[in-house]
């Protein structure tokens, strides 16, 4: 029968690309909607607004950039001494690394004669065994340690994205009316980041949203809020 045949596949959960991007653009509306709502509701020169707006896009797409390299940079480091070390073990203890890994398909229901006979054909190949042996014990893919320079560039870019769009009303507006402006622009960029979460996840669509307009909302509120506050007392 053709359902016989179909394959049943699987989105890449650990590379993190689109996490990544997805929480960088969120970051960068929530972050910069509540600075630019705060310096707002605190300043009388939309001026000072704009300027605030692109300081805030600016540090933070570069504090995001700085930390993704870091934390990739790290975790590709450590990958690598990792493999090295499983590298150097499978070169001067093959026998050990062998009866290892037929263990390993033991465990997992294989039969013995059979496990030993699998083991034994991937150990015939050092490129294969490094990738089965990384895969299998350390559970880690040799060939998605991950870019650390480009992981940074897209951190980057995505929170510039996202902090831009509550400040564009106030190239082209200024007063209630960007205040207003700002606060729909972040609120629907939420929402839109909300729908795209549980495209990912699969989970429901409106339930993302409104929970991703909700943590901006409440943001907006408390920065201007305080803005409010700050404005009056100076």
């Amino acid at each position: 029968m053709a359902h016989d045949h179909m394959v049943h596949q699987h989105r890449d959960v650990q590379g993190g690309a689109e996490r990544a991007a997805v929480f960088g653009v969120s970051d960068g509306i929530v972050s910069n909607v509540a600075l630019i709502l705060g310096v707002a509701a605190a300043a009388e020169s939309s001026n000072s607004v704009v300027i605030a707006g692109l300081s805030g896009l600016l540090a933070g797409a570069a504090s995001m950039a700085a930390g993704e390299y870091v934390s990739m940079k790290a975790q590709a480091e450590l990958v690598e001494r990792e493999l090295n070390r499983e590298r150097e073990s499978l070169a001067k203890n093959p026998r050990a690394e062998t009866r290892e890994l037929a263990t390993i398909y033991e465990q997992r229901g294989v039969a013995p004669d059979a496990a030993r006979d699998m083991a034994t054909a991937v150990m015939a190949d050092p490129d294969v065994a490094l990738e089965v042996h990384a895969r299998e014990e350390l559970g880690i893919n040799p060939a998605e340690i991950g870019n650390p320079v480009g992981a940074a560039l897209s951190s980057f870019a995505a929170f510039a994205i996202g902090a831009l769009i509550p400040l564009l009303p106030w190239f082209v507006t200024d007063g209630t009316s960007a205040v207003l402006y700002s606060i729909m622009a972040g609120l629907g960029a939420s929402a839109a980041v909300g729908i795209t979460l549980a495209t990912f996840t699969e989970r429901s669509k409106i339930k993302t949203a409104a929970r991703q307009v909700a943590l901006a909302a409440v943001a907006c509120a408390v920065t201007y809020g305080l803005g409010s506050a700050l404005g009056v007392a100076l």
